[in-house]
């Protein structure tokens, strides 16, 4: 992937704030949930972006903002060079077609009352391609195919399902009208983890076949290294650090992703038993009322009297890697690393 070309996906400071109110009868507004505060990103062709982060911290209302499922507060997505905020009539149409999402929940996501076959076929019939059931039950076949399912499950209903292959289903559905750009939110967390490893296969093959780009949303940062070429940590609405995946899983510099990495066990039973992770100490704020300056200031083990009032930038570290945090970056540009976590990811 060249660094030089346009993004398929950019995002610029992106905010999603949620009103919150009082009151049965007359309801008055007492606050904003910051959801989504500030976000900037890309995300390249043919690449898969990984975004991780607490519950909570505003990954899966990203998502929705790019899929046109929520209007930004602020900020904007654009999408192949267009703002997707003034997409309109034929163009709001072609951008349907070229953005899909697969769901964390495989039964919630498809309509219980709809056999698999139809389910897939649904989105051909509401954009006008493959118009004649023939045309559409050649490309249904074609698509249970590509996603290793048997053709004889289109005459399923979900809850004759497995939980995988419902997700199948869901990932045929996606893929019915041939987009660029899938937005994955937290597609295996629902599944059993010998079925999360089939199902993250089958997501990495179905990318190198038919070159397709990924923001994949998810929690388990083993899943993460192993699908995505770069990854953005959140937390609490904002980003901390984003680079290469390797950077960022072989030398973490903001304090917080450093605590995600310390706490993955560590599949070697004698190395987990000679680390010591550490915790990171306090609760996650209210995204209602977040801290001042730095928003992970309040539990941060690095953190000085001026994280309390400035808000930081991200910095770049080298080549696409960076971090939101001065002092991270001050002690990685000399070599100091009192600050890492005493334990890294291990394969």
């Amino acid at each position: 992937m060249q660094s030089a070309q346009r993004p398929l996906l950019e995002v610029r400071g992106l905010k999603k704030h949620f009103p919150v109110t009082r009151g049965a009868l007359l309801r008055r507004k007492i606050g904003d949930i910051k959801a989504v505060d500030g976000v900037s990103f890309d995300v390249l062709h043919g690449e898969t972006l990984g975004l991780v982060g607490e519950s909570g911290c505003g990954k899966t209302t990203i998502g929705r903002c790019i899929l046109r499922l929520e209007v930004p507060t602020q900020g904007s997505v654009r999408f192949d060079g267009f703002d997707i905020a003034t997409l309109s009539g034929s163009s709001s149409h072609a951008f349907r077609r070229r953005v899909q999402a697969v769901f964390q929940d495989p039964y919630g996501s498809l309509n219980p009352r709809m056999r698999a076959g139809d389910i897939i076929a649904e989105p051909m019939i509401i954009h006008g391609t493959h118009r004649t059931p023939p045309q559409r039950a050649s490309r249904v076949r074609a698509l249970l195919d590509l996603c290793g399912l048997p053709v004889g499950i289109a005459e399923r209903y979900p809850h004759e399902m497995s939980g995988g292959q419902r997700q199948r289903v869901g990932i045929a559905r996606a893929l019915a009208l041939e987009p660029d750009f899938v937005v994955c939110d937290e597609p295996v967390s629902a599944l059993d983890v010998s079925i999360q490893a089939q199902i993250i296969n089958l997501l990495e093959d179905l990318r190198d076949e038919l070159g397709l780009t990924y923001l994949f949303i998810g929690h388990d940062l083993s899943v993460v290294r192993h699908l995505c070429h770069r990854v953005a940590v959140m937390y609490l609405g904002k980003l901390v650090e984003s680079g290469p995946a390797d950077v960022i899983f072989d030398d973490p510099h903001h304090p917080y992703t450093q605590a995600l990495l310390s706490a993955i066990p560590v599949p070697d039973p004698d190395v987990e038993r000679g680390r010591a992770p550490t915790p990171l100490a306090g609760e996650v704020p209210s995204a209602m009322n977040p801290p001042g300056g730095c928003v992970f200031h309040p539990r941060c083990p690095i953190a000085v009297a001026a994280c309390a009032h400035r808000i930081p930038e991200l910095i770049q570290q080298c080549a696409g890697h960076h971090v939101a945090c001065p002092e991270a970056a001050t002690a990685a540009a000399r070599g100091d690393t009192r600050s890492a976590a005493p334990a890294r990811y291990h394969e």
